[in-house]
């Protein structure tokens, strides 16, 4: 018999979503709780939005919080690192 592990996220009394690995659910969990905040902001704000258009605003936002961030200047965006270029051998015939 095969054993295995779930870690189940829930929200309000509800199962909201199940992972395989315990790091994948806290992230998720954290996200929720994100959005959470953001759609309270949000509601305090003067900004007319329905419920529908809150949650998939809080949520979006939460998923790409590196992104907002990166936008709102709280971070600085990952540079690539060029790749060295290879090195090009000179034919002597040609240089001369």
């Amino acid at each position: 018999m095969a054993v295995e592990s779930r870690f189940v996220v829930v929200r309000q009394g509800e199962e909201v979503k199940t992972f395989m690995d315990k790091k994948s659910a806290d992230e998720y969990d954290k996200m929720l709780d994100m959005a959470d905040n953001l759609a309270e902001m949000f509601e305090a704000s003067t900004l007319s939005m329905d419920e529908q258009l809150t949650e998939e605003l809080s949520i979006y936002l939460a998923k790409h919080r590196e992104q907002v961030l990166i936008a709102l200047q709280a971070k600085k965006p990952k540079v690539a690192k060029p790749k060295k270029p290879a090195l090009v051998e000179e034919n002597p015939a040609e240089v001369a």
